[in-house]
């Protein structure tokens, strides 16, 4: 197994391709008495277009997130939740855009834990009686995720910046594709995705890495075989098909989300330092610390729920900010008009560096947090790169970098903002 120190974070890691193709990212801590494990799979929502053993699929919208539910059934009426439980440990998962995730913090039982956390994600149990009762399950979540603000706005502003990347459809999908979700459907995705060759096994605590690997190996087996090919056939200009998109909720004043499409820079170095400059970019545009952000908030047009930064998924990326105003048009003109003027006149004397050491600083505590660091390794591996190199990469960041950012991303063509408007008064009014 291989092992990597760093000296400057104070981490140890070890890693290793298993014979079956899973890999291993193991951060030893010793003297801790939690532990953490994500198992995850480089799939996500926006998967929905694949091939396997040379057959064309297009899957459902909703699926991923579907079968992220349906896993936690086990033969024989199995509560996976509950054997958790019974082991001192809390089990959970999630799915985003371009991946899932199971997970388990635990302070003792930690082996049978990793057993039972590898055991439930590779076997597939769907039945027809199981997979129509989560149906109406998920159909409420999908009803109040679409009840819940944050979620709407969001939803729309993806729908009105990308004409075909998947990213527009939201990731628990909608009540009809839902209903194109059989135990068939699920078993296919689960055969193309769920393969220890497209997965990734992240632990954290004081374990001995070599347990880890050989209860990994007698609970998957050793044989190897191929996972699905994603096809990625999104096609999209940087200018947003539409600059607006408004909604009316129950909402106390107006909230928004503005967001500015950029390039994806792929993965390898090339796509985090992208993200490590526009996160700087960000900071230097709208940041709490930011000239605007402070004339902004006098102004009264935000107030403390403001914020943004870069978000990347698989295939797309943009500079986002959110938050209530009673005039998001107003916030978003000032942000194009304070973008040109950083790019004239450059960053003020002395901000550059305090930016990156502050950002440095915030990575840095960031991995007190055992879930946190679990992720973004996790996340920045399927972006093939090595999580612990950051500080090298903020450090190289140049401010001409940031500035040629701004001037390229921060325009009116690749802007789109999605307002959420409070309903009508009479909406409101009592019933006679």
């Amino acid at each position: 197994m291989n092992r990597v120190s760093y000296p400057e974070l104070d981490e140890t890691v070890f890693s290793d391709t298993l014979e079956n193709g899973l890999r291993l990212r193991i951060v030893q801590r010793r003297g801790f008495t939690k532990k953490l494990a994500y198992f995850v799979t480089d799939y996500g929502s926006i998967h929905t277009d694949f091939s396997l053993e040379g057959q064309a699929f297009q899957a459902p919208a909703g699926v991923a997130h579907y079968l992220e539910h349906k896993m936690f059934d086990m033969p024989g009426g199995r509560d996976v939740s509950e054997e958790f439980a019974q082991l001192g440990a809390s089990v959970n998962a999630f799915t985003s855009y371009d991946m899932t995730a199971y997970y388990f913090s635990c302070t003792e039982h930690f082996d049978e834990c990793l057993r039972l956390l590898l055991e439930f994600v590779s076997t597939p149990y769907f039945t027809e009686e199981s997979v129509e009762k989560e149906r109406g399950i998920i159909d409420q979540e999908i009803g109040m995720n679409q009840d819940a603000p944050d979620s709407r706005v969001f939803d729309n502003l993806m729908a009105a910046m990308y004409a075909s990347h998947p990213i527009r459809v939201p990731i628990l999908g909608s009540s009809q594709t839902i209903r194109q979700i059989t135990p068939e459907v699920l078993n296919r995705c689960h055969q193309a995705f769920y393969t220890p060759e497209n997965m990734l096994l992240c632990v954290i605590g004081d374990v001995e890495p070599e347990a880890v690997a050989q209860t990994a190996r007698q609970v998957l087996g050793t044989q190897r075989w191929a996972a699905g090919k994603k096809n990625r056939p999104w096609q999209e200009d940087m200018t947003c098909p539409r600059a607006e998109i408004e909604d009316t909720m129950e909402v106390a004043m107006p909230t928004f989300n503005l967001a500015f499409k950029c390039e994806s820079a792929g993965t390898g170095e090339r796509a985090i330092r992208q993200e490590m400059v526009a996160d700087l970019a960000a900071e230097a545009l709208f940041g709490e610390s930011s000239e605007l952000y402070l004339r902004l908030y006098e102004e009264g047009l935000i107030d403390s729920s403001f914020g943004g930064g870069f978000e990347t998924v698989d295939g797309c990326a943009m500079l986002l900010c959110s938050g209530d105003s009673d005039d998001p048009r107003a916030v978003r003109e000032a942000i194009l008009a304070q973008g040109k003027k950083l790019v004239a006149e450059g960053l003020p004397q002395g901000s550059f560096l305090r930016m990156k050491r502050s950002a440095l600083g915030r990575r840095i505590r960031g991995l007190d947090s055992f879930d946190g660091t679990c992720f973004r390794i996790c996340a920045y591996h399927f972006s093939d790169f090595d999580y612990f190199h950051f500080p090298e990469v903020y450090r190289s960041v140049e401010e001409g970098e940031i500035l040629d950012f701004l001037n390229r991303v921060v325009c009116p063509e690749r802007c789109s903002l999605s307002i959420i408007y409070p309903l009508p008064e009479e909406d409101h009014a009592p019933p006679l």
